[in-house]
């Protein structure tokens, strides 16, 4: 498996952890009854789990977007190192990015994001070239 292929496969394993936390710190709040049911009408999460839901969206809004670029470059017959430093980039940004923001340190989240974001221009130039 390619190195663009393998840090997909971590970038989507990232994409479900991530809703652990804020689940978890929900249900020690409101209880298992609770976050079992409906979740009609439950409180809005609060704090680090707020921020963590946030970190968990987020993640899931970018891994489609990285998702198409690596399996394109793959079909394409066009990963390299080049794909393969932006998968790289894409992923441990995405994990520092979701630690800083549980964390709450927003610069330091907003530079996680960024070399995500440099990861999928990579990818990106390597298939328009």
């Amino acid at each position: 498996m390619t190195v663009d292929l393998t840090m997909l496969a971590w970038s989507a394993a990232l994409c479900v952890v991530l809703a652990f936390p804020y689940t978890i710190g929900m249900t020690q709040r409101l209880g298992l009854p609770t976050m079992a049911g409906n979740r009609e009408s439950i409180p809005e999460p609060e704090g680090w789990m707020a921020r963590s839901k946030r970190a968990h969206l987020n993640m899931v809004e970018n891994l489609a977007a990285f998702a198409a670029l690596v399996l394109i470059a793959h079909i394409a017959g066009k990963a390299d190192p080049s794909t393969a430093l932006g998968a790289q980039l894409f992923f441990w940004g995405r994990l520092a990015h979701a630690i800083v923001y549980v964390a709450g340190l927003p610069w330091v989240r907003t530079a996680a994001y960024a070399v995500s974001v440099v990861g999928m221009a990579i990818i990106f130039l390597a298939l328009i070239r």
